[in-house]
């Protein structure tokens, strides 16, 4: 719905993820799974596991099935065919490690779909450490073992600025009180939203400007060069 801060955001990885998720058959693995919003869209999939670091907020809502430390995940090497990681590693101060531990746990030829921003404002305090551009997550993911099959920007026109302006509205004037959210909602953030759509549609996009990255990549076989 336009009156949701984040209208293009969401909207534009699910269309990115509903083609890319179905590709990944199999033992697929969720890491950063939160409350797996994308289990749908994984339709290959035989078996889900979702996989996330140990907070109450994990604990309560219940879809983790298995907890981990954020550096180690506590699975056997070699056990999924496919991976999916989105908006995750911009929270991992070593994202080298991190990729070597998904690498790690898939079959050789095994894919990872890979979501990260780009332009985005910091989020989930203090834990928000990176932002990457799509060479230097292409290097980041080459030098940890993947090749990149494909890579995506999501969200490269003028929404991306109506993204962004939306997002500092809600951020700037969000309160305590769900009706005055709501129509602050409604009266700023869905005219915003509205706008983008109707010029976004109109106007050339930039592919030099957008919102995420959405990567295809494979795990490297063993003794294979790139």
């Amino acid at each position: 719905m336009l009156v949701n801060p984040f209208y293009f955001a969401r909207n534009g990885l699910r269309t990115e993820l509903g083609e890319l998720l179905p590709l990944l058959s199999g033992a697929v693995l969720d890491v950063g799974c939160g409350r797996k919003p994308y289990r749908a869209l994984a339709t290959g999939a035989v078996r889900y596991v979702g996989v996330d670091v140990d907070t109450p907020a994990t604990r309560g809502h219940g879809d983790v099935d298995v907890f981990f430390d954020g550096k180690t995940l506590p699975l056997a090497e070699a056990s999924f065919d496919g991976v999916l990681c989105s908006q995750v590693l911009e929270h991992v101060f070593t994202p080298e490690e991190f990729l070597r531990e998904i690498h790690r746990v898939l079959r050789p030829n095994g894919r990872l779909v890979l979501t990260v921003p780009f332009a985005w404002d910091e989020h989930e305090q203090p834990h928000d450490f990176a932002r990457y551009s799509s060479f230097g997550l292409r290097a980041l993911l080459e030098r940890s073992g993947f090749d990149v099959v494909e890579q995506r920007k999501s969200v490269a026109d003028l929404r991306a600025l109506a993204q962004l302006l939306s997002g500092w509205i809600f951020k700037v004037t969000r309160t305590s009180s769900p009706a005055a959210n709501g129509v602050v909602q409604l009266v700023m953030i869905a005219p915003v939203n509205l706008l983008g759509a109707v010029l976004g549609a109109m106007l050339p996009g930039n592919p030099d400007f957008y919102l995420d990255n959405v990567v295809l990549a494979r795990k490297r076989a063993p003794g294979e060069g790139r």
